[in-house]
């Protein structure tokens, strides 16, 4: 197969899987709770492994400086070697979401496979701390992460590239949609300094 017949093939997947894989209603609704707790003061914290960490990072910057939206996510290296190191690679999630998750945000976790343990057990935490969450899978249909959300967002395909790239397009789209509608407003001074002593607060709790 020459180059051109490749990158013709390789488009019209991309093209067939947009037709096939509407999910527009579905971004609706992770716009919507997206906007809904940013009303309530509340922020989106999104986690992912290898590729699925680096769409996280885009993800979290873009809804934060273009969407107004407070997002954050876990991949500061010293934070991921040493939770891993003192609660096993497959908690380090948890962990974190234990320490910086509060009540009612919303979590964000995304996974090619839909099948990494660190994935599972904070699906698992987030649901037992009654957050809010959305994942974002692929490869086969029964994997488990595709199962735990209170919204799934799935990739027909057993390709990384393919998968990721839907899995960046949806979060993407779901955060122009709110900039470009103006959705989300900057919080005020009350609810900002509520938020600073909270983290006060854990600060003195932690010393």
């Amino acid at each position: 197969m020459n180059d051109q017949r490749y990158l013709t093939e390789y488009f019209s997947k991309y093209q067939e899987a947009m037709t096939v894989a509407n999910v527009s209603q579905e971004l609706i609704q992770f716009k919507d709770r997206i906007v809904e707790g940013h009303a309530q003061g509340k922020k989106m914290i999104i986690a992912g492994n290898g590729g699925s960490a680096a769409i996280a990072s885009h993800a979290a910057v873009d809804f934060t400086k273009n969407a107004n939206i407070r997002c954050t996510n876990f991949n500061e290296p010293s934070l991921i070697t040493c939770l891993a190191n003192d609660y096993g690679y497959e908690h380090w999630i948890e962990k974190a979401l234990e320490m910086y998750a509060d009540d009612g945000d919303l979590v964000v976790l995304v996974s090619s496979s839909g099948r990494s343990m660190n994935m599972i057990r904070a699906a698992e935490y987030a649901l037992q701390r009654g957050l809010s969450l959305v994942t974002f899978s692929g490869f086969l249909g029964t994997n488990p992460l595709r199962r735990l959300g209170h919204l799934n967002f799935w990739v027909k395909s057993k390709s990384y590239n393919f998968v990721e790239t839907f899995h960046q397009l949806w979060l993407l789209s779901v955060c122009d949609l709110i900039a470009e509608k103006g959705l989300a407003h900057t919080r005020g001074k009350s609810e900002m300094v509520a938020s600073t002593d909270r983290v006060s607060s854990r600060i003195t709790n932690a010393a």
